[in-house]
């Protein structure tokens, strides 16, 4: 018997290795909008522009994006060269693929973000220089001049690494947690730089520290879910005290380094109810043991955060999942996307990419909920982020799974810029996606108001208006996500083919935070391209 030639053997392993093919069958389409971004993005957020800050550490050495010539920036704590010449920020316009790199001091790794009232970015905290540190980002369109401002006359009363940001009613921002800070402060400051005790995170501390970067969700009553580990409170920020504690989500810790995902379902009706899903996450001890291997967990949790007896109510996804994010789609469903199958967070303690999203429909009955969706190429694992824009595609940047830029490794530094489109904007639902063709620029709470749509066939059911946030994606969880859906009136013909629509404001800051927010029309499910909308 002849010896057997080892190519096709060689060539069956290349084939193994290789990401599966997107499946015609199954529902999403993928577009690459950047090869080569210069940066991996760690922390990204959309603008009331409709530009894209993107944005990575500082002290990693060369990136793959110059700073404009002569604008280089010492830097006394950088890992490869004082004298930094690179960019590691950058402004993109997903309309017509520009990029500008913004140039920015102190180190920002696994520092937190949210959104001022007036649009601008407050940024805080990091590792080194940037422990203490409070920047802002006044956003423009992709050629303007907005650039990064470090805030030199106040800073953090105590350091920020892997800390959760959250707006509140009154626009202030809550920055909670982080790294050896079992407290929470705001910004403005309150009481003179004081910073408050919240023992809760102490409680959830483990030798893994698995209660870094917590869930928080704004309730619209005015409280704070906020859950680190496998234990969740409601947190009354002005008592500064826990005034319920929840069960405990069963299956291991969900938050850093373990880290699953968590979002507030959409709010609706009256407003006063508040659901909060928990999903996916590492095994204990993956994170210590340094295990590329151990499988992740597949379970969501759901709780009733409002209501009078709450229980998690457990499902299964298809599909175990570690750094997925969780994404609030125009709709009301929710995006899971990102992430890998086995391992942890951490440089180079993830495997197996999760490449296939899936759609979680939270109106359908336990155990029908779940939808696989076209799976992608490129691997995002450690360090990647996943955003809504306001066209209703997603973006998906990053994943550096590596202290510094590598491209010679099984998952490469990722500086790839890809959209996702979730079903809605495929062809066949182009007949019934609306258009926004009058709306306020600006609404006040419990306004009412008219929003004039054109929609291609006849409209048949009710025309939703709904308000999202523009969060702040970091590890795996978007800081300050929510969807609101607004109490509207059925649609009415305006003539030329026009629909007008009465709807009525959010109540409250409780209910909406004041900000910026996408106003999508939503048509059977297909939103429309969004208008920014101010909340005040």
């Amino acid at each position: 018997m002849d010896a057997i030639s080892p190519f096709p053997i060689c060539f069956l392993i290349l084939l193994l290795s290789l990401p599966p093919p997107a499946r015609a069958d199954l529902p999403g389409t993928w577009e690459l909008l950047i090869p080569n971004a210069g940066i991996a993005s760690m922390h990204t957020a959309v603008t009331r522009f409709n530009t894209v800050i993107l944005l990575d550490r500082t002290n990693i050495g060369p990136s793959r994006k110059l700073l404009p010539k002569n604008n280089c920036r010492l830097y006394k704590n950088h890992a490869v060269s004082k004298l930094d010449c690179y960019a590691h920020s950058i402004l993109f316009d997903p309309k017509t693929n520009q990029l500008r790199p913004l140039k920015i001091l102190t180190d920002t790794w696994c520092s937190s973000g949210q959104f001022l009232p007036n649009g601008t970015l407050l940024q805080t905290g990091g590792d080194l220089d940037g422990f203490k540190k409070l920047r802002k980002f006044n956003p423009c369109d992709v050629n303007g001049s907005c650039d990064w401002e470090e805030l030199n006359d106040v800073e953090l009363s105590e350091g920020r690494w892997y800390a959760t940001n959250q707006i509140l009613p009154d626009g202030s921002i809550i920055i909670i947690g982080g790294r050896g800070s079992n407290t929470v402060e705001f910004y403005p400051k309150r009481k003179n730089d004081v910073v408050f005790s919240f023992p809760f995170l102490s409680e959830t501390e483990d030798t893994q520290m698995d209660n870094l970067y917590p869930y928080v969700h704004l309730l619209p009553n005015g409280k704070l879910f906020v859950f680190a580990n496998t234990k969740s409170v409601m947190y009354d920020f002005v008592e500064n005290r826990v005034v319920r504690v929840y069960p405990e989500l069963n299956g291991g810790p969900r938050n850093y380094p373990s880290a699953g995902s968590s979002v507030m379902l959409a709010l609706e009706g009256e407003f006063s109810d508040a659901v909060v899903v928990v999903c996916g996450g590492a095994e204990y001890g993956a994170f210590i043991e340094r295990s590329v291997d151990t499988p992740a967990h597949g379970s969501c949790g759901r709780i009733m955060a409002t209501g009078s007896d709450p229980v998690w109510e457990m499902e299964d996804m298809p599909f175990e999942r570690i750094m997925g994010d969780m994404v609030m789609l125009p709709n009301g469903d929710v995006l899971i996307i990102n992430g890998a199958m086995k391992g942890t967070q951490g440089f180079e303690l993830a495997s197996n990419p999760c490449l296939n999203p899936v759609l979680y429909r939270p109106s359908e009955p336990i155990g029908l909920r779940f939808m696989v969706l076209n799976p992608g190429t490129v691997p995002r694992l450690y360090h990647s982020t996943a955003n809504l824009l306001p066209d209703g595609r997603v973006l998906l940047a990053g994943s550096n799974p590596h202290v510094l830029y590598r491209f010679d490794v099984e998952f490469p530094t990722e500086l790839r810029i890809e959209a996702f489109s979730p079903e809605y904007l495929g062809l066949d639902k182009a007949n019934i996606r609306p258009e926004i063709l009058e709306i306020s620029e600006t609404v006040s709470y419990g306004m009412s108001f008219d929003v004039v749509v054109s929609v291609p066939l006849p409209v048949v059911g009710i025309i939703e208006v709904n308000l999202g946030s523009a969060p702040f994606a970091t590890h795996s969880f978007s800081q300050g996500q929510r969807l609101v859906k607004l109490v509207v009136s059925s649609a009415v013909p305006d003539g030329d083919g026009r629909w007008r629509i009465g709807c009525t404001a959010p109540p409250s800051g409780m209910v909406a935070p004041p900000g910026y927010y996408m106003a999508f029309a939503v048509n059977q499910g297909v939103p429309s391209v969004a208008r920014w909308v101010h909340v005040s």
